[in-house]
C-alpha cells in the first residue's frame, strides 16, 4: 500500500474541490487532462447536492437528517452522540459517488493525487447553527471528520492502491481567525484540527485549505504538511512561524487565481501579486527559495458556482502561472549546479 508522497511535483497546478460539470466522468477527464501533476478529487454540487461540503460531511451522522437537496436538521439531539456510530462506512451512497469514481479513474497512477473533505471545526460550526450545543457538536464533528478521512484513505487504498495520497481538510469557518461566533479557544481549535489530521498520519500527506485571512501560527500548531491559502490572506504577520514551517518541509499551495469576481485576459496580475506575497515574507525572514520550491498554485476556493467555460479559463491561468513557478525553481537549481 502507497501513503504519502515523498514529495510533491515542484510548483505543480492543482484545484480545490467543486466544480460545475454535470457530467462526472467529463469532470474526472478534466483534472486529469487540465492538472495531470496533482489531480484533485472533484465534487460536483450541480449534479447532486449531497456532494456539496455540509451535506456530504453530514451524512451519516446519528440524529441528522439531510434531505436530497442538500438541506438538513437535527431531529433527535440525543442521538447526536459522539460514540454513536458514523454510518456508510464504505461512502457507498450519493454523496462520495465521484471520489468513487475518480479514484477508480487514477488507480494506474504512480504519481500522486488529491483528495478534499470537511474540517472538523467548521462541521462543528454547522452543527451548532443547527441548535446543537456547542460541547456535543464539536465532539461529534471530531469523530464524524476523523471517521470519514480514515473511511475515504480506506478506499483509495482499495481502489487505487498504488497512488500517494494528498489529504486536505477545507476550513472555511476559520476564515478571520478566533470570531466572536467561533465557540471554541485556540488550544481547542488547535486540538480539534490536529486530532482530524493525525487520524489518516502516516497514510497521507494532510494539509489544511482555508479560502480566506485565518490565525495562520494557529493552524500551523496542528501540524499539516501542507497549507491551502489564497494569496493576500494575511500571512504575512506569521511570516517567522511560516519560515520554521518550510524549513520543515511544509509545502503551500498558493490560492493565486481569484474565484469571486471578473479574472483578467492574463496571468499577469495574478502573478505580480504573487510575487509581491513572496517579497514580503521574505523581508520578513522566509528563505526565497524554499518559498518556490515547496508551492503549488490553485484557484482561490472551489468552481461549482461558475460555469464551465469559467473553469476552464481559470485553470488555464492556474497552470500558466504554476509553469512560472517551476521556472524558477529550475533556473535557482541551475544556478546552483544542482
Amino acid at each position: 500500500m502507497t501513503g504519502p508522497p515523498d514529495t510533491l511535483p515542484l510548483g505543480a497546478p492543482t484545484s480545490v474541490g467543486s466544480l460545475p460539470h454535470i457530467d462526472r466522468d467529463a469532470a474526472i477527464r478534466f483534472v486529469l487532462e487540465r492538472t495531470a501533476e496533482l489531480p484533485a478529487a472533484p465534487t460536483l454540487p450541480r449534479l447532486d447536492p449531497l456532494e456539496m461540503m455540509i451535506p456530504q460531511a453530514l451524512w451519516g451522522i446519528p440524529g441528522v437528517r439531510v434531505d436530497d437537496d442538500g438541506s438538513f436538521a437535527i431531529t433527535d439531539l440525543d442521538a447526536l452522540d459522539p460514540a454513536a456510530p458514523l454510518g456508510d462506512r464504505a461512502l457507498e451512497a450519493r454523496p462520495f459517488a465521484t471520489w468513487r469514481r475518480f479514484l477508480a479513474a487514477v488507480a494506474d497512477r504512480t504519481e500522486p493525487v488529491k483528495l478534499q473533505l470537511t474540517g472538523p471545526i467548521t462541521l462543528g460550526l454547522a452543527l451548532v447553527d443547527a441548535g446543537a450545543p456547542s460541547t456535543t457538536a464539536f465532539a461529534v464533528a471530531s469523530g464524524a471528520v476523523a471517521t470519514r478521512a480514515r473511511d475515504l484513505v480506506a478506499l483509495a487504498e482499495a481502489l487505487a492502491p498504488g497512488v500517494p495520497r494528498v489529504v486536505v481538510f477545507d476550513e472555511p469557518g476559520l476564515v478571520g481567525g478566533l470570531r466572536a461566533d467561533l465557540p471554541l479557544p485556540a488550544d481547542q481549535v488547535v486540538d480539534v484540527l490536529s486530532g482530524a489530521l493525525a487520524a489518516i498520519e502516516g497514510r497521507a500527506l494532510t494539509g489544511v485549505h482555508v479560502c480566506g485571512s485565518a490565525d495562520w501560527r494557529l493552524i500551523m500548531q496542528a501540524g499539516p504538511g501542507l497549507l491551502s491559502m489564497p494569496v493576500g490572506a494575511d500571512v504575512t504577520d506569521s511570516a517567522g512561524a511560516l519560515g520554521s514551517y518550510l524549513e520543515r518541509g511544509g509545502w503551500v499551495a498558493w490560492g493565486a487565481v481569484p474565484t469571486d469576481g471578473p479574472m483578467g485576459e492574463s496571468n499577469s496580475r495574478y502573478w505580480r501579486q504573487l510575487s509581491a506575497q513572496w517579497c514580503e515574507l521574505v523581508q520578513n525572514g522566509c528563505d526565497p527559495v524554499l518559498l518556490r520550491r515547496q508551492a503549488l498554485v490553485t484557484p482561490v476556493c472551489g468552481l461549482a458556482l461558475h460555469d464551465e467555460t469559467q473553469a476552464d479559463y481559470v485553470f488555464t491561468l492556474t497552470r500558466e502561472l504554476a509553469e512560472k513557478i517551476h521556472d524558477q525553481v529550475t533556473g535557482i537549481r541551475l544556478s546552483v549546479g544542482a
